[in-house]
């Protein structure tokens, strides 16, 4: 369980934890208005995402404490007053509303579901779980009924936007279950983006599936569009402005296209959990029975991007497979 390896230089930073108040213990799912004065939150997963959104929180004034394996990843957000746990368990112990945003189902499931050092194992009842992870709807679904079974309750509620949303807090957010519980989290989930209650437990997973079934396709339309633009004898960055308030105008290319032109792969969002993420969606979509080849397709060519080492790069980083299928370069065009 990679994500419950702790590092002696982890522990040896450990923070005080924030003392137990009654009063706050059962604010998030009781009814009782989420304020910094009453909730106090904990925080699984300071990643590129994660960072970000945690940070909005204790600006607002909400008490944090913090879990990662990797400490540096956690520092950023000790520096602004977080409290540092050594475990989920114990950070859930600590708090009321706990969100995660780790990298694959088998994290979440140890970090939340560990039955000695998950977070539900510590977690008060009344306390709520919010896995913000795109992760599998069954999981979910478990998670939701694990909850219920010790007086908690838990909301799948998995972000799109990237980086770039993730710092301007104007992440979209799809939530799945109770309805009054995502009401309640409204102050918290304001703080990070918009939440969209898109159904019961494993709805929002669902729907993010699909939101990364349209960006799969949309990307590869992006930068097929710019290969086809270059050949063609265009200048692709005239292109991309000329298109980008037509109809071919994207999230994905406002995103996207000028880090291309960059060569400015740094992640908002890795290959390898984009390569997760579809292959997550494929697997839903054999239990449906329904065909998507655009999906298939999409997943092929970023399991080609991972084949050459590049999983740790960004998603835009779709337009090195294309150049390699066609044997040219865009590099020496964003030089120009």
């Amino acid at each position: 369980m990679r994500w419950l390896q702790q590092p002696l230089a982890f522990l040896r930073y450990r923070r005080t934890p924030v003392p137990h108040s009654c009063s706050m213990a059962t604010s998030a799912s009781s009814g009782q208005s989420i304020t910094p004065a009453t909730t106090r939150i904990g925080w699984i997963g300071t990643g590129v995402m994660g960072r970000s959104m945690c940070a909005h929180l204790i600006r607002a004034g909400f008490s944090l404490t913090v879990f990662n394996r990797t400490l540096s990843k956690a520092q950023p957000l000790l520096d602004l007053g977080a409290h540092l746990a050594s475990s989920p368990s114990s950070l859930a112990s600590q708090s009321d509303v706990v969100f995660s945003i780790v990298g694959f189902p088998s994290d979440v499931r140890s970090v939340l579901l560990d039955p000695s050092s998950g977070a539900l194992s510590g977690l008060r009842p009344g306390g709520v779980l919010v896995d913000m992870t795109t992760s599998d709807p069954s999981l979910a679904v478990e998670i939701s009924v694990a909850a219920a079974s010790k007086g908690c309750s838990s909301v799948d509620a998995p972000v799109s936007g990237g980086d770039k949303g993730a710092r301007e807090g104007t992440l979209a957010i799809f939530a799945g279950g109770d309805s009054a519980t995502i009401r309640r989290l409204e102050p918290l989930f304001s703080l990070l983006g918009k939440v969209n209650h898109m159904g019961g437990p494993g709805k929002g997973q669902y729907a993010k599936l699909a939101n990364q079934i349209t960006i799969a396709s949309t990307m590869v339309g992006l930068v097929e569009g710019m290969i086809y633009a270059h050949k063609a004898g265009l200048d692709v960055g005239v292109w991309l402005s000329a298109i980008s308030t037509g109809a071919a105008g994207s999230k994905s290319l406002d995103l996207y296209g000028q880090r291309i032109m960059k060569r400015d792969f740094e992640p908002g969002f890795y290959v390898n959990h984009f390569v997760k993420d579809l292959g997550i969606c494929l697997k839903e979509c054999e239990k449906m029975g329904i065909a998507l080849p655009g999906l298939a397709l999409a997943q092929q060519l970023y399991l080609s991007l991972k084949a050459h080492g590049d999983e740790k790069l960004g998603t835009q980083a779709l337009v090195l497979v294309l150049e390699r299928l066609n044997k040219v370069s865009l590099e020496n065009v964003s030089k120009a």
